[in-house]
């Protein structure tokens, strides 16, 4: 078991009370803990080497729960439900300013029995890509995409998405935007868990300082291999050398999740939709930190918003932000709504500054996705629906403001560690403070976004994840032929039905759904 056992998540939930402004009140029983030998969360794996003793983890049960009780002193500038996130919002000067989704967090059940909405219909007589039921996943590849179909080159829809108006103009941008999630992602990934100082190293070790490229194993001396290893899960596939297609993720998975959710209920799902979802197609072994502590939840029995508070302690870090981009993608030009698209999903798992990643992320990518923004107007559409007076709030408009201020970008992220240093590698405000940075910085170009993303450490394959698919919407040149290629067009995943899809036919399964009413 990871991410599950009490006497970790105690140690967990304890780092939390202190972040969000319940040391004190957690003291007591913070003592008991340490009176009692228990241990302190592990500082950066799922668990910790042993398991503790029976009565170490029955205490450790009993003080989650007395965790839980505890007030929260930051509710009024950290609100939890939609319409008290909502009216932290400016007012705009016309139009309306929150849209209300449904009741928060999950909605009037459906009828039993009663049907999802339907598909936008298919031209008659036509098959193939983009022409799934609802409900359907796209049939799989199954392997090397016909010649027709290969990597994106330049002259290519991903090498320049064109900001024309309809249906091809927005496949198109999608197109980019999928690629460009899935460059950042597999860019980040054979350093994901290392320190900042070991991804320096290993990048200097063979001239690719600043970031620049790929990494590679090739020239890096061994010692320095020893001292800073790969992680162990992506080396066989996301280093220069050996990059063969787009390798399995989360953080790829997790949009796929939503576009199939899409396809089954529209964009009026409710948060039991996620869950039953989730139930049916999500490997348990597949969801990590927050995502696995609601899925045990719902196992319990519990429903939302409790799955995504009874005992998790990772209700802030990074998983619903990593989910946000479909929610984005598919509200063109409209970042309130997919604000709220985003907290309905958001709510299973998160709560506070992890919500707001969500909500965030979804607004700026909906703004980027309209064809008419830059990467700024896109980043104060992101923030304009976060609670301004949030820690993420705050973390963002520093590292935005840090990020305009340093033209070396060392000193940029030397300076986020300095200030999020204390947050576990993968909570929402560094990592949300750092890929704002790096978008900031790079300018919205795409080679620079990502390479500064994931330069930048902590969470390395999401934050490159979530750059490359703000920048590729947003730079007229789109997504360079030299990321796109090694990626063949071609995305392995656990999710049923979509293993070996390509990013062409997943653009025009996501534009199916921006244009379903």
């Amino acid at each position: 078991m990871t991410w599950a056992q009490p006497e970790d998540l105690v140690g967990h939930e304890l780092r939390q009370a202190v972040e969000d402004g319940r040391a004190a009140a957690a003291e007591p029983l913070l003592r008991t803990w340490l009176a009692a030998g228990g241990r302190p969360a592990p500082a950066r794996a799922g668990s910790s080497p042993s398991p503790a003793s029976p009565g170490l983890r029955a205490l450790a049960e009993h003080l989650l729960t007395a965790l839980d009780s505890l007030p929260l002193p930051l509710a009024a500038d950290e609100p939890l439900s939609w319409p008290a996130i909502t009216a932290t919002w400016p007012e705009p000067a016309t139009g309306p300013s929150r849209p209300d989704p449904l009741p928060w967090p999950d909605g009037p059940a459906r009828a039993s029995g009663a049907a999802a909405p339907a598909p936008a219909p298919a031209a008659p007589g036509r098959s193939g890509p983009g022409t799934v039921a609802a409900g359907e996943a796209p049939p799989s590849h199954g392997g090397a995409r016909p010649a027709s179909e290969a990597a994106a080159g330049p002259g290519s829809p991903v090498a320049g998405a064109p900001r024309s108006e309809g249906a091809d103009g927005l496949s198109r941008m999608l197109e980019a935007a999928w690629t460009g999630r899935a460059v950042g992602c597999v860019l980040g990934k054979p350093v994901e868990k290392l320190p900042l100082e070991g991804i320096r190293a290993l990048a200097r070790a063979t001239g690719n300082w600043p970031l620049d490229d790929w990494f590679t194993a090739e020239g890096v001396p061994a010692e320095l291999l020893a001292a800073y290893p790969w992680n162990r899960h992506s080396a066989a596939t996301s280093l220069a050398e050996n990059i063969d297609g787009t390798p399995e993720d989360d953080d790829l998975d997790y949009p796929l999740l939503n576009l199939l959710l899409l396809r089954r209920h529209g964009k009026r799902f409710t948060t039991a939709d996620v869950a039953r979802l989730w139930l049916d197609e999500l490997p348990a072994g597949r969801a990590f930190t927050a995502e696995r502590l609601a899925y045990r939840n719902l196992l319990l029995g519990l429903e939302p918003p409790a799955t995504a508070t009874r005992h998790n302690p990772f209700r802030e870090w990074i998983g619903a932000l990593i989910r946000a981009d479909v929610h984005g993608w598919t509200n063109p030009g409209d970042p309130t709504a997919a604000a709220a698209q985003a907290y309905r999903d958001a709510a299973l798992t998160h709560t506070g500054n992890g919500l707001y990643a969500a909500l965030f992320t979804a607004a700026a990518i909906a703004e980027a996705v309209g064809g008419r923004a830059d990467i700024h107007s896109a980043l104060r559409a992101g923030l304009a629906v976060v609670p301004p007076r949030s820690r993420l709030a705050g973390a963002v408009r520093d590292a935005v403001d840090a990020a305009a201020r340093h033209t070396d970008f060392d000193r940029v992220v030397d300076h986020l560690h300095a200030r999020h240093g204390h947050y576990h590698w993968v909570h929402a405000v560094p990592n949300t403070a750092l890929i704002a940075a790096a978008l900031t910085h790079a300018d919205g170009d795409f080679t620079r976004s990502v390479c500064r993303a994931v330069s930048g450490g902590w969470d390395t394959d999401s934050n490159g994840a979530t750059a490359g698919s703000l920048a590729a919407l947003v730079d007229g040149n789109g997504v360079p032929h030299r990321w796109s290629a090694p990626l063949k067009n071609r995305l392995a995943t656990t999710v049923r039905g979509f293993d070996g899809i390509g990013f062409d036919t997943l653009a025009q399964l996501t534009a199916q759904e921006a244009v379903r009413p």
